[in-house]
């Protein structure tokens, strides 16, 4: 029984570690996933939860057009990518990307600024709420009704299990927001209790 209670402290010692991963592993999503958005087979994979969200669809001209014009990844279909230039589909994804980006590059500051990387910590986690509510926006999210008795919930589709997985995203995000927190509040006391110290010497040095 020794091996296995060694075994046990070794994992109880790797929570340093597994934060440490978890950060670095946000950081690469974030930053590929939100570089990827400046190419058009991205783009248009993100359309139909876009068009169907209550709170973004009005970034698109044309947000109930979109089933007409839906491109299968490494499919060119010219009329399609030009109604999705029409539709402001490119735009959309270039200002989104950019954000994304934007929240990996604040994570990065941890060791430097914990309090900018607590904040991209924290819009991580709500980015990866508004992601989950595509679960009850998109149809998409969900095996269609084409004859298969199994469809609709619970039975997600390729684009409801890509949705589901940001349930593990937002969790990762809360870990390292309270991380980057921590830092901060140390190195603020840190330094509060290095000004007290000095303002207790200063008479006898007067």
């Amino acid at each position: 029984m020794g091996w296995i209670n060694r075994c046990f402290e070794v994992a109880a010692r790797a929570d340093r570690l597994g934060v440490t991963v978890t950060r670095i592993g946000l950081i690469v999503v974030l930053l590929w996933i939100g570089g990827l958005k400046a190419f058009r087979y991205e783009a248009d994979g993100i359309v139909p939860f876009v068009a169907n969200s209550p709170t973004m669809s009005f970034w698109y001209n044309d947000p109930g057009g979109y089933k007409a014009h839906k491109n299968p990844e490494g499919a060119l279909v010219p009329a399609n990518r030009a109604w999705h230039e029409a539709n402001g589909t490119y735009t959309f994804a270039y200002g989104l990307g950019s954000v994304i980006v934007l929240y990996g590059l604040l994570l990065c500051l941890h060791p430097w600024l914990p309090q900018a990387a607590a904040v991209g910590s924290f819009l991580v986690v709500v980015m990866s709420f508004v992601t989950l509510s595509f679960l009850v926006t998109t149809p998409e999210c969900w095996v269609p009704a084409l004859g298969d008795p199994r469809h609709g919930f619970p039975y997600l589709s390729g684009a409801g299990r890509l949705v589901v997985k940001d349930a593990i995203m937002m969790g990762a995000a809360l870990v390292t927001m309270a991380d980057s927190a921590k830092l901060y509040l140390r190195r603020r006391e840190a330094v509060a209790g290095r000004t007290t110290a000095q303002a207790a010497l200063e008479p006898v040095y007067n």
